[in-house]
């Protein structure tokens, strides 16, 4: 991976939010790492899949990007600069380029605005267009994303959550960024309408040269979409690699577990397929275990698991990389 030519840099992005006691002489109790130390890097046009289960920080770490969380330390690096040293006109300037799509289009809209002015309030904000010249670009966005650009005077109300989901994606739109972070777009979503979405998306990429981090629980629409895929866990990556190999070749026994709940449409292979159920309950991100994170649910679980520091992420080959200590013994890492 090409990190010198990346659109986006991720090095060791920290968010921990403090534990308060007290009503009125607040005091820190604790700390909840949320985001834990996460490095990676997108490529112009590519499609990187976060994935992981409810609240191991998939998106905080889209508002960390995007600095509507500041991160608690480590760097973003969007186009070379810094964002976590930006603040005021210069990071909002920034963000022109960087915008995201919400996971419910139910509260993501403001009811009392027409879709008119929802799609051009960014025009309004960056002042890239006004009067007629801002009609026409927004009807131009509407056909665009496939809707009606005579829907322009109506409100969210009138339409579907899938139409309202486009209706995001063409405000998403409208300032021409390179990056947007899709946090879990379709999971509010119908599942008849969800490949519809999915689809529109990866058209507007190939036509626009959009880079996305699509964050995600639905394994199998990640792989539809994502070039590559990093597993998150309690904070952590876990595992980064490419869509194929990800899926074919899984080597954290996490991502073996998550891949292996995915339903096959075979009743035959179903029933003879060997499912990895996982015991006990994610640790709290604010007492987290000693050693490996996911030691303590893990069916393959050493004593070096237990003992040893924390494993980071180790290339073993074919830019798979790996954090688990049993992997990365095999693999003479």
């Amino acid at each position: 991976m090409d990190n010198a030519n990346s659109l986006l840099r991720v090095e060791n992005l920290q968010v921990h939010f403090p534990v308060l006691q007290g009503f009125l002489l607040q005091r820190t109790a604790g700390t909840i790492k949320a985001v834990d130390g996460l490095n990676f890097a997108l490529q112009p046009g590519e499609t990187l899949g976060l994935v992981g289960e409810s609240g191991c920080g998939k998106s905080t770490t889209g508002r960390a990007i995007l600095q509507l969380v500041r991160p608690t330390g480590g760097n973003v690096y969007f186009k070379g600069r810094n964002l976590a040293q930006m603040e005021g006109e210069e990071l909002r300037q920034m963000r022109r380029q960087m915008q995201t799509i919400f996971q419910d289009p139910y509260t993501s809209l403001n009811p009392r605005m027409t879709v008119g002015n929802i799609v051009s309030e960014p025009l309004i904000v960056y002042q890239l267009a006004k009067g007629k010249e801002k009609q026409e670009r927004v009807e131009e966005l509407l056909k665009l994303v496939g809707l009606n650009p005579k829907f322009i005077n109506r409100y969210p109300h009138e339409f579907s959550g899938g139409q309202r989901q486009r209706i995001a994606i063409a405000r998403a739109l409208s300032v021409n960024p390179d990056f947007i972070v899709c946090d879990e777009p379709i999971a509010a979503l119908d599942v008849s309408i969800q490949a519809q979405v999915v689809n529109l998306m990866q058209d507007l990429q190939e036509e626009l040269g959009l880079s996305y981090l699509f964050i995600a629980h639905d394994l199998s629409i990640v792989r539809h979409i994502s070039d590559r895929v990093a597993v998150m866990y309690l904070g952590k990556i876990v595992e980064l690699a490419e869509s194929q190999t990800l899926y074919t070749n899984p080597l954290h026994p996490y991502t073996q577990a998550l891949l292996s709940a995915i339903p096959i449409p075979n009743p035959e292979i179903e029933a003879k397929r060997d499912r990895i159920l996982l015991e006990g309950d994610v640790p709290s991100p604010a007492n987290p275990p000693c050693g490996c994170n996911f030691h303590p649910r893990c069916p393959y679980v050493m004593d070096s698991c237990r003992q040893d520091p924390e494993p980071f992420l180790q290339d073993v080959g074919n830019a798979h990389q790996v954090a688990c200590h049993l992997v990365n013994s095999e693999q003479g890492v």
